[in-house]
């Protein structure tokens, strides 16, 4: 099935609306007209859109695609991506158009069925993208991206490592149809978000396909004295038409780099999704090593404790992600995602229940109580952001070095205080850290009820929960302190200066913690895979130390460690 000729479908320019004149007024801004992605549904402007009735399968398994077009035919083609790309399968279907339902975020797009394919029975384990294209009368094409999961089954499995997808944190930025679970069509002023979002329905754009220098959330360069703060990535999707979250969450922006690099660098890997955590925890019982990538901010009770368990029984976690925070349910198969986030108190159905320990709000919360550091090692209730917008743009874009006799460190030529990776700037966007202590130079966790003692602090850097918001002429601001005064709200029961005090500055931390016969290192930001992708030998180096150990001596046979 490899093509060394391979040419992706997304060549070219693409998704050119036509020119029309409009009014701007003098106070709108991209923060005035939150935008979601939804179908033009004209016939005079041909489109296509397409999503699969499940977001993994099994070799052998059939792939249903449900679709709506306003063009009389269009392309589909699917294509494992990775470092070497292979088509899959390719089809020219029959336009057929479905109206979009007003709720189809949360109750899905009921499309008729389009297109079935069943997947070969020896098909590799992967990441294929759905590529859904149609062609205008002007000569330009019109592109929509979908993807699905091939599992690992017992005779196509090839790899030590299995890459768990963060797919609760990619349904929670989609907001396709109208909402995620941070803005949309919701509630009495139809500017609300919501708390229940279908996975039946496509992904906004970005999440599954980005071009080249799509910008990212890092303040690259950082901002001059007096200068008004930035958001680069959203005025560039608001520019071309991606979705306003593009940049936090997705395999395009991050888990890509990881996988293009690891099978570069000859580490093979099978892939599962969230879902398949959840509900097929048995999966992991083959791997030496798990792996989680980039932004991993949604998890449900099953994930964890699927984690924990694999863990005790001697398995490594590899996390080179960050952002562990909310609690999340999974109902009617995985094909609904729910979480209430801050207003779960009052807007969760689960609240008073038996069933109340499940409530969708965040771990640290004190109805919930079960420190996300028990499962990684760090939590994000001591980051979160870093290097971009008000969130210290200036500030440390790598780890400081605290302790360089640690194994992950070795061949590395590493000393106590140096930084790595600040110039392919991976400390970003939001990280994961700890209540700390300095002993003798040396940051120690402060302990707290439900967190491992073996954790060990390796690196670290600082971070901020509140968006710091100086004065200047003409500044904007975007996050400010939402997220603060919301997690200090659900962690203390109330919003007090003490509280607000206690969680605005934080940490994102390297950490590496022992649990029962196995282990986890943690490397807690979202942009670690830049250093991967940018060539930084340390960060390459420390990867290649942490994935080598976690996978030396073992054996392929089923639950052998």
């Amino acid at each position: 099935m490899a093509d060394n000729t391979f040419q992706s479908p997304e060549f070219g320019t693409v998704n050119l609306g036509q020119r029309k004149t409009r009014p701007m007024f003098a106070d709108e801004h991209w923060q005035s007209q939150p935008w979601y992605e939804t179908p033009r549904e004209d016939p005079a402007v041909p489109e296509v859109y397409t999503y699969t009735n499940d977001i993994s399968y099994n070799p052998g398994d059939e792939v249903v695609f449900h679709s709506t077009s306003t063009a009389k035919s269009w392309s589909l083609q699917i294509y494992r991506d990775g470092y070497l790309p292979e088509m899959l399968h390719e089809a020219e279907i029959e336009g057929v158009f479905t109206p979009t339902p007003k709720d189809a975020y949360k109750n899905g797009c009921k499309w008729p069925v389009s297109h079935r394919f069943t997947l070969p029975i020896d098909l590799r384990s992967g990441f294929y993208r759905v590529v859904s294209s149609c062609e205008r009368a002007d000569g330009t094409r019109f592109v929509q991206h979908h993807f699905f999961v091939v599992r690992p089954t017992e005779k196509t499995r090839r790899a030590k490592i299995l890459m768990i997808l963060p797919t609760g944190t990619w349904t929670a930025y989609n907001d396709f149809g109208g909402a995620n679970h941070y803005f949309g069509v919701e509630g009495e002023d139809g500017c609300q978000p919501s708390g229940v979002l279908s996975l039946e329905r496509p992904w906004t754009r970005g999440i599954v396909w980005l071009p080249a220098g799509a910008p990212r959330i890092c303040a690259d360069p950082g901002p001059e004295m007096g200068d008004a703060p930035r958001y680069p990535m959203k005025e560039w999707a608001f520019a071309n038409g991606f979705g306003q979250y593009y940049a936090a969450a997705g395999w395009a922006q991050f888990d890509r780099h990881f996988a293009v690099w690891a099978e570069k660098e000859g580490f093979e890997l099978d892939i599962i999704t969230q879902t398949d955590l959840h509900y097929r925890p048995e999966l992991l019982d083959a791997y030496p090593c798990l792996t989680i990538i980039g932004h991993d901010e949604y998890w449900t009770w099953e994930m964890r404790k699927a984690i924990e368990s694999y863990i005790e029984k001697g398995g490594r976690l590899a996390r080179f992600g960050a952002n562990f925070l909310w609690q999340i349910r999974l109902e009617d198969d995985g094909k609904r995602q729910v979480c209430y986030k801050f207003k779960a108190i009052h807007k969760d159905p689960v609240v008073g229940t038996d069933r109340a320990n499940r409530l969708t709000t965040a771990w640290e919360d004190r109805n919930v109580r079960w420190p996300g550091a028990s499962t990684v090692g760090v939590n994000g209730a001591h980051g979160m952001y870093a290097s971009w917008g008000g969130f210290a743009p200036n500030g440390q874009k790598g780890f400081t070095v605290y302790r360089p006799m640690h194994w992950a460190f070795e061949g590395t030529g590493l000393h106590y205080a140096d930084i790595f990776g600040d110039k392919q700037r991976i400390f970003a966007y939001e990280v994961d850290g700890l209540d700390y202590t300095f002993r003798h130079g040396l940051p120690f966790p402060v302990e707290v009820e439900g967190q491992p003692e073996s954790i060990e602090i390796l690196a670290m850097a600082p971070a901020v929960l509140a968006e710091d918001e100086p004065q200047g002429d003409g500044f904007r601001y975007y996050v400010r302190g939402t997220d603060h005064e919301g997690l200090v709200q659900c962690v203390e029961g109330e919003v007090t200066p003490q509280g607000l005090a206690k969680y605005k500055y934080g940490s994102g931390m390297m950490v590496h913690m022992i649990r029962g016969k196995g282990e986890v290192i943690t490397a807690a930001t979202c942009e670690w895979v830049m250093g991967l992708k940018r060539g930084d030998p340390f960060t390459q180096r420390i990867t290649r130390n942490i994935l080598d150990r976690f996978t030396v001596g073992w054996s392929n046979k089923r639950g052998h460690r």
